[in-house]
């Protein structure tokens, strides 16, 4: 089910005034099929509404709908799944709502508690932060491409690489043998989001096919 290789992860902050819906739609229309909703700011009421023109939109492009955290909104808008990360309701707890048809992402920062959400049933794993970022400070410093590899070699579920990774370093992360990767600014401050994605797309295919 994880059959994307380009995973956007929206914050309407950093989308330059633009209407978030708008980069979205441009962002889908580079190529990405799988869209993170993740607005943590918003009321349950906002982030309903929010969902159901994401779903319309994602849907519009066959790409997958993915709500971070709030399952409650992954149910009522018919999503593809949910992230999780540590702080959220247990992975199996949510695979038995969900049932085996849903995808659960999780958010890692260790190898250790990749295998933990992998055991109780996440479908995949964004390992992060690569790069220094500021959306990922909290976590500490950077892992780097050297540990990632060892994550994708220790995890037996697909990883994304996720945190400050953009043009100038997507080369270099791929190297780690990631399913793909997760980016924020890259596409959602980009002036132009469709070439963007396009562009990070080119790079991933380009590594695929002479690694």
């Amino acid at each position: 089910m994880t059959d994307f290789s380009l995973y956007l992860i929206t914050d309407r902050h950093q989308s330059g005034g633009r209407e978030l819906t708008d980069v979205v739609r441009e962002a889908l229309e580079g190529g990405v099929r799988a869209v993170q909703l993740r607005e943590k700011d918003l009321s349950s009421a906002a982030l309903y509404r929010l969902a159901v023109e994401l779903r319309c939109l994602t849907s519009e492009y066959d790409a997958r709908l993915i709500i971070n955290d709030r399952l409650d909104i992954a149910l009522a808008v018919d999503a593809d799944g949910v992230h999780f990360g540590v702080s959220s309701l247990p992975v199996s707890a949510a695979r038995l709502l969900l049932g085996q048809g849903k995808i659960i992402g999780y958010s890692a920062h260790a190898i250790d508690e990749a295998l933990v959400a992998e055991a109780a049933g996440a479908d995949f794993i964004t390992f992060s932060p690569v790069y220094q970022t500021p959306s990922k400070a909290v976590y500490g410093e950077p892992c780097g491409v050297k540990k990632l590899a060892e994550a994708v070699c220790a995890i037996g579920i697909p990883v994304i690489a996720l945190g400050g990774i953009g043009q100038s370093n997507i080369t270099e992360t791929l190297s780690a043998k990631v399913q793909g990767i997760a980016v924020i600014s890259a596409i959602l401050s980009a002036d132009d989001p469709r070439a963007a994605a396009a562009s990070l797309l080119t790079k991933i295919e380009e590594y695929a096919q002479d690694p």
